[in-house]
């Protein structure tokens, strides 16, 4: 009985940590907006600076220096870390490119694939077991991905290097297993080295954020280090406590939310094949949602 009630509250556990992070990357594009008008890419160059800072702060007071060695002990693990760091860059740097170039509901697009994929590698990579509920939730999502391709044509550069990028760093979290704070220290300490020597040209030459930003916008810089690595936390908290098809059916909350923000308040087109392709997949999410809820009363 105790297994049974340890497994429940890890359960539980990963679930509210799953939901938490998508309701805050979901509201994130309005965060990142209001930087506006600071280069994109001055953006990511401070945000993954404050994150790994942050990380290794919170790291250091946690777990102490003696468990933040351990991962440098494989080195595996360390070229692990770094291609995870690498992935997570180019998806945080597409993601600001697209929200604050009018493309909010075009990257949010691209996390409504990304759990799809998700869900694959968790049935490919970690034979992890597939309910009839899940199995109709992917399939759903698959039509409503197909929609959208039918509808368009194709699908843009910026949708797939989202989609791909966050579905690669996801099974290279859940491989890796490490305290969540931790591994996103060592995934960002080697790019802030690079975002430094970046920022310092950049503001040197007049092109950084010190020559636009007004005062709130740099305390918003600041800040920026905990709207990432809270998040990214309880995202890696979740996929340590669940199988990979439960985070990526999840993981439609976040794009979900993006896309009403990317609609109702920056006011951009939502195409009759995004709606379609939303209405589909939500369908999915409700029968997901109604065989956990089975799951766990089981």
């Amino acid at each position: 009985m105790d297994n049974i009630s340890n497994e429940r509250k890890e359960y539980r556990i990963g679930m509210i940590c799953a939901v938490v992070s998508m309701v805050v990357w979901g509201f994130a594009p309005m965060y990142w907006r209001a930087l506006v008008p600071i280069d994109s890419f001055v953006i990511i160059a401070y945000r993954i600076i404050f994150a790994a800072i942050i990380c290794g702060i919170a790291s250091l007071i946690v777990y102490g220096k003696e468990e933040m060695k351990k991962p440098l002990e494989d080195k595996k693990k360390v070229g692990i870390l770094f291609l995870a760091g690498f992935l997570i860059t180019i998806n945080w740097s597409t993601y600001i490119y697209g929200v604050n170039s009018g493309q909010t509901i075009g990257a949010n697009m691209g996390y409504y694939i990304t759990p799809l994929l998700v869900s694959v590698a968790g049935l490919l990579f970690f034979k992890e077991r597939l309910t009839k509920y899940k199995l109709t939730a992917i399939i759903l999502a698959l039509v409503g991905v197909l929609s959208m391709i039918v509808y368009f044509g194709s699908l843009p550069a910026i949708t797939l290097t989202i989609a791909m990028s966050f579905a690669i760093y996801a099974v290279l979290k859940k491989y890796l297993k490490m305290k969540a704070i931790i591994a996103l220290f060592y995934e960002t300490l080697v790019f802030a080295i690079i975002a430094i020597v970046y920022l310092i040209y950049m503001e040197t030459t007049g092109q950084g954020a010190l020559h636009v930003a007004q005062p709130h916008q740099i305390v918003m810089l600041i800040g920026s280090g905990v709207i990432t690595a809270v998040p990214l936390a309880l995202y890696a908290m979740a996929t340590n406590r669940l199988n990979l098809v439960s985070v990526g059916v999840i993981q439609y909350l976040g794009p979900s939310l993006g896309i009403v923000v990317g609609f109702f308040v920056f006011r951009e087109p939502f195409y009759l094949g995004q709606i379609i392709a939303c209405i589909i997949i939500w369908i999915g999410l409700a029968i997901f949602t109604y065989g956990e809820i089975q799951t766990a009363r089981k």
